[in-house]
């Protein structure tokens, strides 16, 4: 299976002969390889010889409560073996290997790229990072700086191609933005609406208590964004961008109570979402 993106030719191969079996990825002119292994599927891949080499993954799975994907970034300088020792983690179900065709690539590479990745994905905020420690990085030459950001460039345009936008930056330049403001409660949020997802903008205030209303999903999802540093315990106001995935999600969260986003983010005009998008 082929495909074109920025003029390069992106080619897919099944490896079990179907779409829900382990792939393989390549790009043309490129020295990279990519990997998606269903975790299902990593015992029997000793068959691929280049899954024992040095390499950055990402684990991923889904929070189904938060409608987000789970993320683990790492590195090893064999990676199936590694993989093999994160049976212990019960979040994913999927692996994405990124290794060289050439033997030039080395543990300072990898380690150098995770943490390029990891700050990535971090100011993307479009996933639960599931890393127990922040990594550390390497130092390396000029040179091999230069080469290692072009192939996280290439990380970034393939892990994207199989589905998981979760190092690009939310764009929002140019959108509507859709406000909630309850000055007597010292609420007051902004964001935008995106194919079905609700970004909540950094600095937004947040109703500091629940209501009796408040469904328990969100109840949990407001917690897990205070214990995790999203929304900051003093101010309870967003230290960054946060994408929800619906308006109502978001809604509630920002409001402590159950809420329908369709009606409660309305623009500078007055409109509500729901009379925008029939517009």
């Amino acid at each position: 299976m082929v495909s074109i993106k920025r003029g390069k030719k992106i080619t897919l191969y099944l490896i079990d002969g179907e779409p829900s079996g382990r792939m393989m990825v390549e790009l043309s002119n490129w020295t990279g390889k990519v990997y998606r292994i269903p975790r299902d599927r990593i015992r029997y891949s000793d068959d691929r010889e280049d899954l024992q080499k040095v390499g950055v993954y990402i684990l991923v799975g889904k929070d189904e409560e938060q409608g987000m994907p789970l993320v683990y970034i790492g590195e090893s300088e064999n990676v199936l073996f590694r993989l093999r020792q994160h049976n212990d983690k019960d979040f994913w179900n999927e692996a994405i290997i990124f290794i060289s065709k050439d033997e030039n690539m080395n543990k300072a590479h990898v380690r150098y790229m995770e943490s390029k990745l990891y700050e990535m994905a971090t100011n993307a905020s479009r996933s639960i990072l599931k890393n127990d420690n922040v990594p550390q990085g390497a130092r390396i030459s000029e040179p091999d700086k230069a080469e290692m950001d072009e192939f996280v460039d290439n990380i970034v345009m393939m892990t994207g191609v199989l589905g998981y936008n979760i190092f690009i930056p939310i764009e929002t330049s140019g959108k509507t933005i859709f406000y909630i403001k309850k000055s007597n409660k010292g609420i007051n949020a902004k964001g935008i609406y995106e194919g079905g997802s609700f970004i909540v903008f950094k600095n937004s205030s947040i109703a500091r208590e629940e209501q009796p209303s408040c469904p328990k999903t969100h109840i949990k999802t407001r917690a897990m964004l205070l214990d995790n540093g999203v929304v900051d315990k003093i101010t309870y106001k967003f230290n960054k961008d946060y994408e929800f995935t619906s308006p109502s999600k978001a809604a509630s969260v920002v409001l402590g109570r159950n809420a329908n986003g369709l009606t409660e983010w309305k623009p500078q005009d007055g409109k509500t979402l729901k009379e925008y998008l029939e517009a």
